[in-house]
């Protein structure tokens, strides 16, 4: 899954947003293919912060090592007293912070190079590391779950530095039926040393192994598609271009997904093993039970897109329209609709962008975005080997750390300021809650991140008077939450009949999974109604989706930008109270349940309404797109 310039007016705000768009085409630097120790430092992330050397790395390692001998002594007795307990509580913490620290740094600097075999290798020791912790503290939760709850619950009050311990001590009295025996739980715990193994060997094949196919464009340029340059030319201007690279793509993807099928197999029923060994029903309600998440929330959302199909339509209806083509194929579905327009930002602009849309937020958010473009928080530009996409990664005592993989195109100014959305949540959350309640839940953190790209396009549409470049950005905007709200939502019903599969004794293979993953393809993007033709080449798209691996991970980007649009228009159009509420969510961290956490935020995810208030803004959306398109016909500009 998680971050100067200052504008004199805002009139110089809307001059150099307009040049930037009208502008020669920008030189972005390009390091797709150099060596990770030839980028310049000044566009690498600063993990000296997490520690200077790896010798320290190792010495810290040591230091764990030997903190978890010492865990016998504390555990005598523990459950005596309330300083007894929270002396444990408090070395329990102390081991995880710096397990955290470990893992910060060796996970990110493996994601840099995901070739380095010695990177590799210290993650395999933080991840023995995890579950040798794991493994020495089972015997935590069986001792309270042993304890008289009244005389547990009365430790809270004779001890007030324990208060912080309480709302986890809950949890582990309410997950009491789905507890297993301490010997069982040691076994399920060393079960971590291999868990990881479907979802990195995915990795592996995805983004290092797998020999990217050459293509020449319609230009004569000779490109690899590696992952950033398919990301980069899919959406060419080009069609037949486009139409190469999709193609080409994904028939390479193909000739693997014997592998892929059997990795997804494996991950989804480790997914079951731990569902089904823990006394629950289904992996669904499984994953849900730890945030306290009704599954009435993930089959509303499935519930609603279906009912809500219409507007996406409509829109990709406007997408063909202003292609100027006869038929919409989904090798047209990442191409701008805009086709005279190319924008392009260098990095410092999309850090004005971004600043400037997101000071509603208020000065002390606007304060902490600065220190991190200015302080080495963000790793800028792709480089050889390093793992595709954007990622926010939170860290309890130094900072969060962002990945990017920055090419200059606007969605890519979309995507810094989600993931420094992330990257508040987590800063915000670390300075205001106790290690042991700062751990907030993706259903939460989900929000704060779409909430910025919501800010970024406002920002854009209030200062733009240009019909054409706001014609662009809307159509930018509603491609995202195309991808974000529909695209994530058919992820999450392809993710649940995965499961629903496996827990019906079947094997995920190649053919089921093609099959199923076309099937609603055609379903969200119209095929049979003459939307858009979905050909079969898309069919083993699946196999390139990482989230899956992670356990109903993806419905809970469509449930934050729906929340989020919500939020975002209440701090945009509301008084200091309705900002105030927003910053007081992203300080809660795991304080609360993410759904109650939400709710006095201003949202009620477990009402209909909530969700038909986020379909209605995108349905209010594609009518202004409707309306800007048929104001440009008359003025004879389209």
């Amino acid at each position: 899954m998680h971050k100067k310039f200052y504008f004199i007016s805002i009139c110089l705000a809307i001059i150099m947003f307009t040049s930037t768009v009208n502008a020669q085409k920008k030189d972005i630097p390009d390091y797709s293919m150099t060596p990770r120790s030839q980028v310049p430092k000044e566009y690498k992330w600063h993990m000296e912060d997490i520690y200077k050397t790896r010798d320290e790395w190792r010495a810290d390692k040591s230091k764990v090592e030997g903190m978890l001998e010492k865990i016998d002594e504390y555990s005598k007795g523990w459950t005596s007293d309330a300083e007894s307990m929270l002396k444990l509580f408090r070395y329990s913490d102390d081991i995880y912070r710096i397990l955290g620290k470990l893992s910060s740094y060796s996970g990110n600097e493996s994601n840099m190079e995901l070739s380095n075999s010695e990177l590799q290798v210290m993650n395999g020791e933080v991840q023995n590391l995890y579950v040798n912790t794991s493994v020495k503290l089972t015997f935590m939760r069986d001792d309270i779950l042993k304890m008289d709850e009244k005389v547990l619950m009365g430790y809270f009050e004779s001890e007030p530095k324990l208060k912080e311990y309480e709302f986890g001590v809950k949890e582990i009295l309410r997950g009491r039926e789905h507890t297993l025996s301490k010997e069982q739980e040691k076994i399920i715990s060393m079960t971590g040393l291999f868990t990881f193994v479907p979802s990195q060997t995915s990795s592996f094949l995805n983004n290092v192994d797998m020999p990217p196919v050459t293509v020449t464009l319609s230009d004569g340029r000779n490109v690899a598609l590696n992952t950033a340059n398919y990301q980069l030319y899919r959406g060419s201007a080009n069609a037949s271009d486009r139409t190469l690279v999709m193609r080409t793509f994904w028939q390479n993807q193909k000739k693997y997904e014997n592998t892929f099928s059997s990795l997804f197999d494996g991950g989804m029923k480790q997914h079951l093993f731990y569902a089904k060994v823990r006394n629950f029903k289904d992996c669904l309600s499984s994953r849900l039970f730890g945030d306290n998440i009704d599954e009435s929330v993930y089959n509303m959302l499935i519930t609603s897109v279906h009912k809500n199909l219409a507007p996406l339509h409509r829109y990709l209806n406007l997408k063909k329209e202003l292609l100027g083509l006869d038929t919409l194929k989904y090798d047209d579905i990442y191409a701008s609709s805009v086709k005279n327009i190319e924008t392009q930002y260098t990095y410092d602009e999309a850090k004005k962008l971004v600043l400037e849309a997101t000071k509603p937020l208020g000065a002390e958010y606007t304060a902490m975005l600065e220190k991190a473009f200015n302080e080495g928080w963000i790793d800028i530009y792709p480089n050889k080997d390093k793992e595709s996409g954007a990622y926010s990664s939170g860290l309890y005592d130094v900072h969060p750390f962002v990945k990017m993989n920055f090419n200059g195109k606007y969605d890519a100014v979309s995507t810094l300021a989600h993931e420094l959305g992330h990257a508040m949540h987590s800063y915000f959350s670390s300075k205001s809650q106790p290690y042991s309640t700062s751990d907030y839940a993706t259903f939460i953190a989900e929000i704060a991140s779409t909430f910025n790209e919501n800010l970024l396009i406002q920002y854009m549409l209030k200062n733009e008077t240009d019909d054409m470049l706001k014609l662009y950005l809307l159509d930018n905007y509603l491609d995202q939450a195309r991808g974000t709200i529909y695209r994530q939502a058919l992820f999450a019903e392809f993710e649940l009949a995965m499961h629903r599969r496996v827990e019906e004794g079947k094997s995920l293979t190649p053919d089921w999974l093609d099959s199923k993953y076309l099937e609603l393809t055609r379903q969200y993007y119209g095929h049979d109604k003459g939307v858009t033709k979905v050909d079969d080449y898309i069919q083993c798209e699946w196999s390139w989706i990482p989230h899956f691996f992670m356990n109903y991970y993806v419905f809970q980007y469509s449930t934050g930008m729906i929340s989020s649009m919500a939020l975002s228009n209440y701090v945009l159009n509301g008084t200091d109270t309705d900002r105030e509420k927003y910053l007081t969510m992203l300080k809660a961290g795991g304080s609360d349940y993410p759904v109650e956490i939400l709710k006095r935020a201003g949202v009620d995810m477990t009402k209909e309404e909530s969700f038909d208030a986020g379909f209605a803004r995108f349905d209010s959306l594609v009518a202004e797109m409707e309306r800007l398109v048929a104001k440009l016909k008359a003025d004879g500009k389209l």
